[in-house]
């Protein structure tokens, strides 16, 4: 890998605009959020929960991009709002699976609409053309942590 060039400036360095990206994209989200008394990661999680029943604690913190112990409490933070289930005890392991309640149905379809505005404010900032080839370029900087 060459030497990158030393820049006086750190807001030019790819990291630094990747990370102000992001930090746009969750505060965007945060605010649409709340009118729906979601946080960021209460709303993965419902999302991840509404494609996949029944996922564990660790495999939602895995899909959400928190820890486990951050994932305990949002999954507690969503069970005492009434919109997942969790077994008290299960058969098979440590893993207490979890599930959408109707309230949590409901809950995730009107947040749906705030998530999916700010997605498109997203791709509406990139000319059309340049979009697929931005997605492939984002799944390479991830991929190049992988391993």
């Amino acid at each position: 890998m060459p030497d990158l060039p030393p820049v006086p400036n750190v807001t030019q360095r790819l990291g630094y605009r990747l990370k102000r990206a992001a930090a746009a994209l969750r505060g965007a989200m945060d605010r649409g959020l709340r009118a729906h008394g979601l946080t960021v990661p209460q709303y993965a999680c419902l999302e991840l929960l509404d494609q996949q029943p029944g996922l564990s604690n660790a495999e939602l913190a895995r899909g959400t991009f928190v820890t486990r112990q951050s994932m305990n409490v949002v999954l507690r933070g969503l069970q005492d709002g009434g919109l997942i289930t969790r077994p008290a005890t299960t058969e098979h392991g440590r893993a207490l699976p979890a599930h959408l309640t109707e309230e949590g149905r409901r809950r995730l379809a009107a947040a749906r609409g705030v998530v999916y505005a700010v997605d498109q404010r997203l791709a509406d900032a990139v000319p059309a053309e340049r979009l697929p080839g931005l997605l492939a370029d984002l799944d390479r900087l991830s991929a190049a942590f992988d391993g």
